[in-house]
């Protein structure tokens, strides 16, 4: 058996934007997501809908907000102002290879072994499964 994701409306609402619900996905009125359920329903055209995204689930999840309730969407920086500065106009004082720094290799240590298991033995020279000491 094959398990696959189904689809729906949220599937059509990009991450990280308001959409107006009455565009989305039409209906009977509902509530904003910060009001809470004690709140009174509006109109679809008075809710935006927000893709928030998950840690764990790579579809996200969606909520409804009113007009005072809708989340501030942060823009990316451009790119140009996230890269270094290129081209200091002054050559460099070493080749690439020479300021790059190796880290030193730690041999691998001799781990205890019991006889009879076959497992590592434990810190402190006992197998913990029949008891034989090192």
């Amino acid at each position: 058996m094959k398990i696959v994701a189904s689809s729906d409306w949220r599937d059509a609402i990009p991450f990280d934007t308001l959409v107006l619900v009455a565009d989305v996905v039409p209906g009977e009125p509902t509530r904003c997501f910060t009001c809470g359920a004690d709140s009174e329903p509006r109109e679809r055209t008075e809710l935006w809908a927000y893709k928030h995204r998950h840690p764990k689930n790579h579809d996200g999840y969606v909520r409804f907000y009113c007009a005072e309730h809708r989340p501030a969407i942060q823009r990316p920086l451009a790119a140009a102002s996230l890269a270094p500065a290129r081209g200091t106009g002054r050559p460099a004082s070493r080749p690439a290879a020479e300021r790059r720094v190796s880290k030193p290799t730690i041999p691998d240590r001799v781990r205890a072994m019991c006889p009879n298991c076959f497992v590592e033995v434990s810190a402190t020279g006992e197998c913990g499964m029949c008891g034989w000491a090192a």
